[in-house]
């Protein structure tokens, strides 16, 4: 009798601990419940129940959404100039020591982006133009050109063409220039040129008198034109005789016609002779094109220039186009 007694009442006590195990189990499974937010703090929303109707006031989960185009433009010019200044954390983009060719008065340009007014920019090139090197599309010069412009002039509705095509150079480019660039009406023209003369070994003076004729072309059109020359990269350097005259070439013709150049080829020997950096710092594995840092510093520099040149326009002054001397910002 004792006996069963103690069986029953044992059975009981174990019957209570399944139950309060089993309490706790499903007590655990939904989770705790909320705490009250933090004085001050915003508590986060919960998820309406599947099916159930959103209350009248609720607003769109994306507030981009209802961002106009051009606010939308501007963020993500942002966020590209953000990417450069990201890359720059690592390396730094300094501009070179002493002085260089600059890319002087930049009229029909300058005075749209100084007024808020939209403005066109075309990239006329090649490969390094096109991008071949870069991880991205968004790490083209052109792209991270137009970042940085976009960032500095949020109200201009800036547009910047990629007219560049890989192996190109003079002869090739001569044939386009009326349905790529100046059909266009651009208010700018970058054009990189020299370097595959350089690596087929044409003339020199023949490209020149090709790139003179085109310059003329697109002055013409009422377009203010940027030559860049060659970059400075082994596959450039190997043929250092042609390279040294087409670059000298190049800042003949901008003297002469009185239009703007970038140094390119100065600027990055500058990188390695000056700045101690290693050529694959800012060279790909083909010895020839930049990786996304070269693009981004060649791209931060050039528009450093552009933006000098708005604002002297801002300024109320006009630096004439023979004056050349690279100042750096």
């Amino acid at each position: 009798m004792e006996l069963s007694r103690c069986v029953r009442a044992g059975s009981r006590l174990l019957l209570v601990a399944l139950f309060v195990l089993i309490s706790v189990a499903l007590h655990g499974a939904r989770g705790e419940p909320a705490q009250a937010a933090p004085s001050g703090a915003t508590a986060a929303p919960q998820k309406p129940p599947e099916g159930a109707a959103a209350p009248s006031n609720a607003t769109p989960a994306d507030p981009s959404l209802q961002k106009s185009l051009t606010e939308k433009a501007i963020d993500r010019a942002k966020l590209l100039a953000k990417s450069a200044s990201d890359i720059f954390s690592r390396v730094p983009c300094l501009p070179p020591k002493g002085d260089a060719a600059s890319i002087g008065s930049l009229p029909h340009v300058a005075k749209k982006l100084a007024a808020g007014a939209p403005a066109v920019i075309i990239a006329f090139g090649s490969s390094s133009t096109l991008g071949t090197g870069a991880s991205a599309p968004e790490f083209t010069y052109p792209n991270r050109l137009a970042a940085q412009l976009r960032w500095y002039y949020p109200t201009a509705n800036i547009t910047i063409i990629n007219a560049g095509v890989g192996g190109e150079d003079a002869p090739e480019m001569m044939k386009r220039l009326q349905s790529s660039v100046i059909d266009a009406r651009p208010d700018l023209v970058i054009w990189q040129v020299g370097t595959n003369a350089v690596l087929r070994n044409l003339d020199p003076a023949e490209t020149a008198k090709l790139v003179e004729e085109g310059v003329a072309r697109i002055q013409a059109a009422d377009s203010d034109v940027v030559l860049v020359d060659p970059q400075y990269s082994p596959r450039v350097t190997e043929h250092g005789e042609s390279a040294g005259r087409i670059v000298t070439l190049l800042k003949k013709i901008a003297m002469l016609r009185h239009v703007g150049i970038f140094p390119r080829f100065q600027v990055m020997r500058d990188w390695h002779e000056k700045q101690a950096l290693p050529i694959e710092s800012f060279v790909i594995s083909d010895g020839l094109h930049m990786n996304d840092w070269g693009y981004a510093c060649f791209a931060q520099l050039l528009g450093d220039d552009i933006i000098k040149s708005v604002g002297q326009i801002k300024l109320g002054n006009s630096v004439p186009a023979e004056v050349r001397t690279y100042r750096p910002m």
